[in-house]
């Protein structure tokens, strides 16, 4: 990998001759370039199904209605921008939602 002596950027290749991307510098003679990209095995992604599992965060509140005391929130902007948005709890043991409005 070559560097620019001007500005410090990687050079890169422009039709016949190396050249630096940011400024007018051209390198004179050859330049070896090498570029090469190591591909380790794929990395399974986990998928969420929106049904099946809670991925909103877990907080401390009391449920009303079961007495627990841990609840998933999120918050939505149920009004007017200029306005406080609406907070919901969930119920982790009795999935009890409560809107709360401040």
């Amino acid at each position: 990998m070559e560097f620019c002596p001007k500005c410090g950027a990687i050079l890169m290749m422009k039709k016949t001759k190396a050249g630096c991307p940011r400024c007018s510098y051209v390198a004179k003679g050859k330049v070896d370039m090498e570029m090469k990209e190591e591909v380790h095995e794929a990395v399974p992604v986990a998928v969420v199904d929106e049904k099946g599992s809670n991925v909103n965060p877990i907080t401390d509140w009391v449920c009303r209605k079961c007495g627990a005391k841990r609840a998933y929130f999120w918050i939505r902007q149920m009004r007017a921008g200029d306005e406080a948005e609406s907070k919901f709890y969930q119920c982790v043991k009795c999935k009890n939602t409560c809107r709360v409005d401040d």
